[in-house]
């Protein structure tokens, strides 16, 4: 009996990954330089220096990296061995733009799963953290997507992500409160509903290393 079942799961075909794409954007860097232009005009800065005259470029050309992504294969294996525990993977490095200010936070990303019928290749983690930050965000949302995206996905026992970030938005201008962090969480599934589970992953998560979102730029 165990040998015919070892020989069907051999057998059984290989799942394709999952080719995760966003929709082409369009962007139009002259436009873009233009109205960088215009703005440093508008607030009184003067481009014609020598140091000032490439700036607009400059600005335009560091946005448009911070918000493009990257397509990559969403890599799944059959968990075969039916492991039930805790994967984590703690301080992803983050970085992402305020959609209200256009100013920069980073930080970190902590995501874990307690896995069902396939595993995860743990770098796609980090991928799928770079996925959703590549774009004007809401710590809040970012953090929820995040997680809604791996459930969706993988339909594991549960899913958790905590987000610890600076905001430059905060810390740089208005009230100025200099390295305070935010920290979000979504918990879904057994990590929302089983005590033992939440604490578990709330327990490593917090005991991670205390990072400087700055250092972890």
């Amino acid at each position: 009996m165990s040998c015919a079942l070892t020989t069907a799961t051999a057998l059984a075909p290989a799942r394709p990954p999952l080719h995760v794409a966003l929709p082409p954007s369009q962007v139009d860097l002259a436009a873009a330089e233009r109205a960088a232009t215009d703005l440093l005009h508008a607030l009184g800065i003067d481009t014609d220096t020598e140091s000032l005259r490439e700036t607009p470029r400059r600005m335009v050309k560091a946005y448009a990296e911070l918000f493009r992504t990257e397509d990559f294969d969403l890599t799944t294996f059959p968990n075969d061995e039916q492991y039930d525990e805790l994967v984590l993977v703690r301080d992803i490095p983050l970085r992402s733009v305020c959609e209200h200010h256009l100013l920069p936070f980073v930080g970190v990303a902590h995501v874990g799963y307690l896995p069902g019928d396939r595993i995860l290749g743990l770098s796609k983690l980090a991928r799928v953290v770079e996925m959703f930050a590549r774009r004007p965000q809401v710590q809040e949302r970012l953090t929820r997507q995040i997680a809604d995206w791996l459930q969706a996905q993988l339909n594991p026992r549960g899913v958790g992500v905590v987000i610890e970030a600076e905001h430059l938005c905060m810390t740089m201008r208005g009230v100025r409160a200099g390295g305070t962090d935010t920290i979000t969480s979504t918990l879904l599934g057994a990590f929302r509903h089983d005590p033992r589970s939440r604490a578990e992953f709330l327990a490593l998560t917090t005991s991670a290393p205390s990072t400087s979102a700055g250092s972890r730029a």
